[in-house]
């Protein structure tokens, strides 16, 4: 019951993760919190893998369908939000060694990733100045920051990205969504790589991929299709609408814990 659970909510939160580039993992991690089926470690590996998965797929059909890229911010960012996520790994688990409470590190997960939605919704709302830096060192330190978070609050990518790619590099949001996609795919595959070299896999419960790999797939197919077909307002929309309905589940899910 808990992996068709899992099933359904990673399809739609990844569908929407794609299109918004916020990666799935800033819905997944909240609602899989408030099912409470498993603890945060387990929650974090799972929304990871899913959202891996995803960028896997969704980067492979942008790339396929022709879409451009530019070469230089892609490469630096992803190298930077490689480094980032095993940063953001290790800063996990140093929280687990140092609280030993499991409710102490959700609440930190929780409070961070509330002001990245905040910031976010605030930057698309009021459309804030942007800045064009080109030089190789920022595209690398914005990618080391969100490969930290992503890796950190086991939300895989969340609407910071979005918003940061667009802030300093005064790119669109739809191709800011591509790029972050890309970061996603790389941060959490160093997420992933870490825990392989560190703790290992044999902490979780393995039969729960069966659901949220192929979920994860369907999701990512859904979400590339989508987003080229939406215009950028509409994919404006659609982030702003999952980062009003995301800091709800997150405002409840600290509420249950306190």
């Amino acid at each position: 019951m808990i992996g068709i659970l899992y099933f359904i909510v990673i399809v739609l939160a990844n569908t929407v993760g794609a299109v918004s580039g916020m990666g799935g993992g800033v819905i997944i991690k909240p609602i899989f919190d408030f099912i409470g089926a498993h603890d945060v470690a387990a929650i974090s590996f799972y929304s990871a893998t899913a959202v891996f998965t995803m960028a896997v797929i969704s980067t492979t059909r942008q790339l396929t369908s022709g879409r451009k890229f530019n070469w230089e911010i892609v490469s630096w960012v992803s190298v930077g939000a490689v480094l980032g996520g095993s940063f953001g790994n290790l800063a996990f688990e140093a929280f687990f060694s140092w609280f030993g409470n499991k409710d102490i590190v959700q609440l930190i997960q929780i409070a961070l990733t509330m002001g990245t939605l905040i910031f976010a919704f605030m930057y698309t709302k009021y459309n804030w100045k942007n800045f064009q830096f080109t030089h190789v060192i920022w595209y690398f330190s914005c990618g080391l920051i969100l490969g930290f978070l992503a890796s950190l609050l086991g939300i895989g990518g969340g609407p910071i990205n979005v918003s940061l790619l667009m802030l300093l590099f005064s790119i669109s949001i739809k191709d800011a969504t591509v790029y972050s996609i890309c970061t996603i795919l790389f941060s959490q595959f160093a997420k992933l790589l870490t825990i392989a070299l560190t703790t290992g896999f044999s902490r979780y419960d393995l039969t729960i991929l069966w659901f949220v790999i192929p979920a994860a797939i369907i999701g990512g197919l859904l979400g590339a299709k989508l987003s080229n077909v939406l215009s950028p307002e509409k994919v404006t929309i659609v982030f702003q609408s999952v980062i009003l309905l995301v800091l709800f589940i997150n405002l409840y899910n600290a509420y249950q814990i306190l």
